[in-house]
This record gives C-alpha cells, structure tokens and sequence, in this order.
C-alpha cells in the first residue's frame, strides 16, 4: 500500500527506523502542522463548544530513566467531533500546575472566534479567562474551591438569591429529566446574570457575565443524593443553553478519552523514548479524526481500523478523505495524502506514514501540499 503514496527507492522502512523517526520528529512543529492542517480544512460553527481537558498517557512512563508518564491537554470539537489540538504539560512539575501553564499555550494556537471554550475547575484561572475573551471567545468554566474567594461569593449570592425569590436580580431556570440504567436523574439549571458588580466589582474576571448553579438530583436503588456545581461564563442569561454547555463538556470524556482507552488502547502502549509518546498521541488525534468523519461505514472506531487494514480501497478512502463529510472544507481533497499520519495497526507495526526523510539523523516531514 505504501508504494501508492510514498517515494520508497530503498524498500520500506524497518521497524527500527519508525521508531528512530517518532522518537526524533520535534513535536512542537509536528504540533503545529497538525493545527495548521486542522485549520485548513476544518469549518468551525459559530458557537462551537470546544472543551479542553487532559489525559495521562499511563504507559509512557520508563522507570528505568525516572520518566513520569506524560499528560496531554487536548482540545475537542464537541458538535463534529474533532481534535483541534494538543499539548503536552510540564513534566517537572505536579500535574494541577501542569495543566495551568499548559492550557494557554494550547488556547494561543486555536482560532476561539465565536467559540465558547469550556474548562473543568483547573482552568479557573484569571489569566486563562483573560486570553479566551482577547481572543474573542465564551468561557464556560467550572468553580470550585480552587478559587476560594469567588467561590464563597457565589455560593452566598445564589443563597440570598434564592432567599428573595430572585427579586431584582436577571435569572433562569431549566430543568431535565433523565432516566436510564436503574436510576432518575434530574438536572437543575439557574443562572444568575449582570452580577459582575456583586461578586467581583474590580473586574479581575475578564468578561464575567454569569454565574451558574446546576443541581442533580439523582435517584438509584430507592436512594436520592443531591451534588450541587457552580460555574462562572462569559455568556448571556439562557439556563437552557448554558445547562446543554456543561453537559457537552463530557463528551471530551466519552467521546475522546475514552475511546483512545479502549478503541485505540492506548494506555498499553509501552512507546516512550524521546518524543515518541507525544508524536504518537498526535498521530492517534488526526487517525480519529479522519474515522469519526467517515460515514460510509455504521460501525465504531476499532471496526473502521479492521476495515482499514484489511481493505486497501477503504483505506484508500480515509487517507484521501473521498467520503462525504459537511463538515471537512473542499481544500481537504486537494491536499497531498502525505499529510496524513496514521497507525490503524498495532504501534509494532506502523505501516502508514507521511513522507519523511533522515537529515543527520533527524527527520523533517516533506509537504507536497
């Protein structure tokens, strides 16, 4: 299959030879291909929710060097599905100040115009909210007792709030049923707006607008416990809206990392010399990219890989991205399927690659595009 896409005058390369190019490759500019690559295909809707959070690589690490296990912070598309770019943190510092430093260097390489960009508590950062909205982005972030002080305020503004039967204050309410596996859910929605005055009259929160309140009543085994999340957001008073932000949020979770666990297995990849854990990672974003806009095939991510290997033409189809897709730019089928670094196969075996060549014993990658 290689011969089709690659200049191969010597024979495909030995399994030595990737491994000596991923541990090599820099990742900060393979990063940056891959943003600009996103970039240029990709059309983002207006009000996209995109969520940030991070990821352990657990078997990246390497006891016999005292390498930890790397932590990628990742950026998703919620509504296409789609890895808009990632980051690898500070590996000498503990994870919590890890993912703070991390997420602005990710934010300052995406395009946030008219996105809203959604954060769990470790995000709650001044700075992180300031870049955000001077990038022309929402924020919706959660709150909790990280930033002791604003979280205090809140909690006692929603207190007196309620106590007034919310007179003289701009509010809304949603709530949602939700039943399934044993249990009832019901999620509760309220938010407060134009309340910037009360809980942070010297503007130390950039753009701060609302504040949120959502309580989930949630019922199994005859038993009925109540969690209550507080969030802080750049955005206008609509509980409905904002209730259906923080739900999406998750699909990070279910629809990223947990898929990269169990479809890809990652956390059983034992790669970690050099950069090789982080290019890898990126390489598993962009093939989970290209499979989650096929439509062609109704089956999951690990069957569409199976398919890929056996089938030459399917896999033909994924590299070159013939299949329909609304959300992927014409530009993407005028751009050279070298671009595209894929492992549908097991790490041992990476059959696909985008051209490179050894310079001085260091890889560059050779665009044709």
């Amino acid at each position: 299959m290689l011969k089709f896409f690659l200049e191969l005058p010597n024979g495909i390369p030995s399994h030595d030879t990737f491994s000596r190019v991923f541990a090599r490759l820099d990742p900060e500019q393979f990063q940056k291909s891959f943003v600009s690559w996103i970039q240029s295909i990709s059309n983002l809707t207006n009000q996209e929710i995109i969520a940030i959070d991070g990821k352990t690589l657990c078997g990246s690490y390497d006891t016999s060097s005292n390498k930890v296990a790397i932590n990628m912070v990742s950026a998703w598309a919620a509504a296409n599905s789609l890895v808009l770019g990632q980051v690898k943190v500070d590996e000498y510092s503990n994870e919590i100040t890890n993912e703070i430093t991390a997420i602005p260097k990710l934010l300052k390489v995406l395009c946030l115009q008219g996105c809203i960009v959604t954060i769990d508590a470790i995000g709650c950062q001044k700075e992180i909210v300031k870049q955000i909205v001077e990038q022309n982005g929402d924020y919706v972030i959660t709150l909790k007792k990280n930033q002791n002080s604003l979280y205090e305020k809140v909690e006692s503004l929603f207190e007196s709030v309620i106590n007034k039967d919310f007179g003289g204050i701009e509010s809304s309410d949603f709530r949602k049923h939700e039943s399934g596996h044993g249990r009832h859910e019901i999620r509760q929605c309220v938010m407060l707006s134009n309340i910037q005055e009360l809980i942070d009259p010297e503007g130390k929160w950039s753009k701060l607008t609302s504040v949120v309140m959502i309580n989930s009543w949630r019922t199994e085994n005859g038993k009925t416990t109540l969690e209550t999340r507080y969030s802080v957001t750049s955005l206008p008073n609509n509980a409905e809206f904002l209730s259906r932000c923080v739900h999406t949020h998750w699909n990070i979770e279910n629809k990223l990392h947990w898929i990269l666990d169990v479809q890809f297995d990652e956390d059983s990849f034992r790669i970690r010399k050099g950069n090789a854990p982080q290019n890898l990672a990126i390489i598993r974003h962009i093939a989970l990219n290209l499979l989650n806009k096929d439509k062609t095939v109704k089956a999951g991510v690990k069957r569409k890989r199976n398919k890929a290997g056996w089938d030459n033409e399917y896999l033909e189809q994924i590299l070159s991205g013939t299949f329909s897709s609304s959300f992927f730019s014409p530009v993407y089928h005028n751009y050279s399927i070298e671009l595209i670094l894929l492992v549908f196969s097991s790490p041992a075996c990476c059959t696909h690659v985008i051209h490179g060549k050894i310079n001085r014993g260091f890889p560059y990658i050779k665009w044709r595009g």
